[in-house]
């Protein structure tokens, strides 16, 4: 009686496929304010874009926003799944027929959005030039140059202070912290203006503070470079698992 009344292994593949949908959506967000005018950090292929009916200069990131749509979709049929089973009793009822519509519609779902989603990716140029701008921008080294005091013996409470002054004198002066003088900076804090010196400058910059967070995971190109390696011989190994199960 149980056996034929349930529906576990239909849920446990709604829930996985919408995890995907969640991950490939918030992913989709990411790459749709990427490619717009505001930010211009990457540029997708054409053939994953249209243009705008009304604006023809404009490229709409099509794939990645029906992505991001579709996600409510895969959402909808798990609930509604959940919602079916939850209120009927032992054995097959006529109500289990409707666990068929959403999973089909799930399987196409995935299916077209798994075979485009890689091809879309591998269309995208990155604009280094405009991200590394605007990695500059926000005020971004201002952990960093708290890191820089504690190491020259103040406690971070003393930084996490001077930091805050510091970004509020420099957004007064529109300007970033690297291009404050040394001569503001013993003006700021005289009680603390020796650890203000040049090392200071080659500390705030972008490259260094990327080469200094070295830590497993963390930015620094060397340490990027070996994660991106061990992830390539990971889906090396599970693809040719998966083509051995097909």
């Amino acid at each position: 009686m149980d056996g034929v009344s349930d529906r576990d292994f239909l849920l446990e593949f709604l829930s996985v496929a919408a995890t995907i949908m969640m991950h490939l959506s918030r992913f989709s967000e990411e790459l749709i304010i990427w490619s717009s005018d505001e930010f211009s950090f990457i540029e997708i292929g054409d053939a994953f874009t249209t243009g705008s009916s009304i604006m023809p200069q404009k490229k709409n990131p099509d794939v990645a926003e029906l992505t991001r749509g579709k996600t409510g979709r895969v959402y909808g049929h798990l609930m509604q799944l959940l919602t079916v089973l939850k209120g009927i009793p032992m054995a097959y009822n006529k109500d289990l027929q409707e666990d068929k519509e959403g999973i089909f519609d799930t399987v196409q779902t995935l299916e077209v959005i798994l075979k485009l989603f890689p091809d879309m990716l591998k269309s995208v140029k990155v604009n280094k030039e405009k991200m590394y701008s605007a990695a500059g921008e926000g005020y971004i080294n201002a952990t960093e140059l708290a890191n820089y005091l504690v190491r020259k013996g103040l406690t971070f409470r003393e930084a996490h202070e001077i930091v805050g002054k510091a970004v509020i004198f420099a957004l007064d002066k529109k300007i970033n912290l690297e291009e404050i003088s040394l001569e503001d900076w013993h003006k700021l804090f005289p009680v603390q203006k020796d650890v203000f010196t040049d090392e200071l400058y080659s500390m705030l910059q972008i490259d260094n503070i990327i080469k200094n967070t070295s830590s497993r995971g963390g930015p620094d190109p060397e340490e990027t470079a070996k994660i991106i390696e061990e992830e390539s011989n990971w889906l090396s190994l599970n693809q040719k698992g998966v083509e051995k199960f097909e």
